[in-house]
């Protein structure tokens, strides 16, 4: 492969939903400009960026992929991303490594879910769209119905460039609005290979109108363009090109297009356009104004060759016999094979060895990469997502990618013993590759916790950690870390005796339990007076008091936010000791607790909903019955419909997230964080002390 320079280049995100062609319209890109040898196929698990065992078993997209079509003169970098939310944190590592983006949407399928969200997404990025109606060779395709969706849901700027010359089986070419040709395919063109003819009479109507609207959308945002095109003037290909292209970067239109990418057809007119009107990464400089931290002080960064090197790895794979792969957006400077370079972010040096670009699961090995170009690198030592690579005289940190927070939850444990040790590092390269997947350890439930997208997100992460590591692993609902408190004071006796023979134990407290305020936490007060407890066993007490309230009093939880005086007791000349009266702060505690009207604290999380009009009044009910309780509502922002605010136990939001999915069929949105604890009410508790209970018997059986 040759040396493309950053003028041309252009890094193009394939977004979507899941299931709309993406993947199949970059392998079809990739083969008809000929960097792809073999035309592949997702329903035969040869697609060029699927090719994961995880993605050839499920037949969808789960990583970002990466390829490139070479066109025109330009390198197009092509990054497939996944559709479903699951796996949308890979979909926007690609739209962070992208100039701009293809949106595809099916013409049998429409404007789905992830259409909506990847689209919100790249324009907050201000990144320029090209929409591109796919599988129009199916049953039931509708162009006219999908571009009227697009309109209704996603931007009222949407102008089709290309129109279909019919649909469904009868798909048999395109009207271009730009030539004012008609381009026709030949069914058995290996590489969408068409001729170009005159409109056909029949299709006359229909040009006209969609030229129309086409011309005018354009003129409208030029003032010369529009003065010229009220007085009757026609505008040049090239006059309307060049501002469509202007109109794109300032997110004022949407061009959309049209192909059936399993029969190839339309491919070489879209590679065409996105040489023609995608910018490269000089042109997106007025829009993604980078800056990165030099030390103290603030630099901006510019697609210069001449500037130092700096680029943002936006993904991590880890590869068997192989190692970590690092893909990088290279953002200024160049970098070379062999060089040695700076991670910033971890103040660490690398070595560049067999630098690449990515072609599917192939690598084509360069001599160098400039600014705007996306490349990959093996067995880097201490690299990983979202980190910083320069140089050491200027080290930079880049701006990182803001993935989503993991909505699901589950305890993760090792099938067998001999994985235990394993466990635990595979989690950890599990969450080197995927940022969305993240683990903790609950000191309070003993358990390690996995969190990610969704269950199918945790339920592939799982099979994954066991084909790349070789870790057997069960998911499993997480244990909730309830608590307990006193509600009411009382005080009594704690006296441990023990004599049998020789030296015995002796220890005699009288403690007093208060309740105190939520979140207040355990106090020990000594008032002890006349040396009733010499001062040197006054600890131990506290002690026992403290590891008594670990095993609390009702259903075996901590005990929280009390306070504990010790004002009397007595002890032994001889046979008093720190274990005695630690002994005697435990039954001190196990007699007094009982008597101070104990209850249950649950863990409440603050849930921030947000949902469309229609499914309002369901997630309200739903929340209600999940003992939610409401703290308001107020009009999302983007017209996005309606945020709900809530408090809701922890216990009742197990999966929540996959529920309001089907509630809002895919458009709700969640937030939660950890609020506090709270009551637990009395039916709820008490069902929990008798499960407890069972199960303590069930234990002692």
């Amino acid at each position: 492969m040759r040396e493309y320079g950053s003028k041309e280049i252009r890094n193009v995100a394939v977004v979507g939903h899941g299931a709309s062609g993406k993947t199949t319209l970059v392998d079809a890109l990739a083969f008809v400009s000929g960097s792809s040898k073999r035309h592949g196929s997702v329903k035969d698990g040869t697609a060029l960026t699927d090719y994961a065992p995880e993605e050839t078993e499920h037949q969808y997209s789960i990583n970002l992929g990466c390829a490139h079509a070479e066109w025109m003169d330009t390198k197009i970098n092509l990054l497939d991303t996944p559709g479903f939310a699951d796996f949308h944190g890979d979909a926007i590592a690609g739209l962070t490594a992208a100039d701009g983006a293809i949106l595809c949407v099916s013409a049998t399928a429409g404007v789905e879910v992830g259409a909506e969200v990847m689209f919100r997404a790249a324009v907050a990025r201000k990144d320029p769209v090209l929409f591109v109606v796919t599988m129009l060779d199916k049953e039931h395709a509708s162009f006219e119905r999908t571009y009227q969706q697009i309109k209704e849901r996603l931007t009222n700027r949407v102008i089709p460039v290309e129109v279909p010359m019919g649909e469904g089986p009868a798909f048999r070419g395109l009207l271009n609005l730009f030539e004012k040709k008609a381009r026709s395919f030949t069914r058995g063109a290996k590489a969408g290979e068409s001729s170009e003819t005159e409109i056909p009479a029949d299709m006359r109507a229909t040009f006209d109108q969609y030229y129309g609207e086409l011309i005018e959308t354009i003129a409208a945002g030029d003032d010369s363009l529009l003065e010229r095109y009220l007085e009757g003037a026609e505008l040049s290909r090239e006059e309307a090109m060049a501002a469509m292209k202007e109109e794109m970067k300032r997110g004022e239109v949407f061009p959309l297009f049209c192909c059936a990418a399993e029969l190839t057809w339309g491919t070489r007119e879209l590679l065409t356009k996105l040489v023609e009107l995608m910018p490269n990464a000089y042109e997106m400089e007025e829009v993604h104004a980078f800056t990165g931290a030099e030390g103290a002080r603030q630099v901006e960064i510019h697609a210069d060759p001449a500037a130092p090197f700096c680029a943002l790895v936006f993904k991590t794979v880890a590869e068997p016999h192989v190692g970590d792969v690092s893909y990088f957006r290279v953002f200024s400077g160049t970098v070379a094979n062999g060089q040695d370079v700076y991670n910033a972010t971890r103040d660490t040096p690398e070595k560049i060895g067999h630098l690449a670009v990515p072609l599917g699961r192939d690598r084509v090995e360069v001599a160098k990469l400039n600014p705007g170009d996306i490349g990959c690198v093996a067995k880097l030592r201490n690299t990983h997502t979202n980190d910083t690579l320069s140089t050491r005289e200027h080290p930079v940190r880049l701006p990182g990618i803001s993935f989503p927070e993991p909505l699901v939850h589950f305890a993760v444990h090792a099938a067998t013993r001999a994985d235990e040790d394993k466990l635990q590092a595979g989690l950890h390269r599990l969450h080197d590759e995927d940022p969305t997947f993240e683990m903790h350890y609950n000191s309070e439930t003993h358990e390690t916790i996995v969190a990610g997208m969704g269950e199918r997100h945790l339920e592939i992460s799982m099979a994954r950690l066991t084909r790349k590591f070789g870790v057997l692993a069960e998911l499993t609902p997480p244990r909730i870390a309830y608590r307990e408190t006193i509600t009411a004071p009382g005080e009594g006796q704690g006296r441990h005796k023990k004599q049998s023979g020789g030296r015995g134990q002796f220890g005699d407290c009288w403690v007093r339990l208060r309740p105190r305020s939520r979140g207040a936490g355990y106090k020990f007060e000594d008032q002890i007076v006349g040396g009733a407890i010499p001062g040197k066993f006054i600890p131990a007490v506290d002690k026992g008091i403290q590891e008594a309230s670990v095993r609390g009093v009702l259903a075996g939880f901590p005990l929280v936010d009390f306070a504990c005086e010790c004002f009397d007791g007595s002890s032994h000349s001889v046979d008093s000791n720190e274990m005695s009266f630690k002994m005697a702060g435990i039954l001190a505690f196990k007699n007094v607790a009982p008597k101070c009207r104990p209850v249950l604290l649950e863990p409440v999380d603050h849930v921030e909903v947000t949902t469309p009009d229609q499914y309002l009044g369901d997630v309200l009910g739903d929340l209600s019955g999940r003992r939610g309780s409401i703290v308001g509502t107020e009009p999302a922002p983007d017209g996005l419909g309606t945020r709900i605010r809530a408090t809701v136990p922890q216990g009742e939001l197990h999966l929540y997230a996959t529920h309001l999915s089907s509630l809002t069929h895919g458009r709700g949105l969640l937030a939660r964080r950890f609020e506090g604890y709270e009551l637990m009410p009395t039916d709820a508790a008490q069902r929990l002390i008798a499960s407890a209970r069972k199960v303590e018997e069930e234990v002692e059986a």
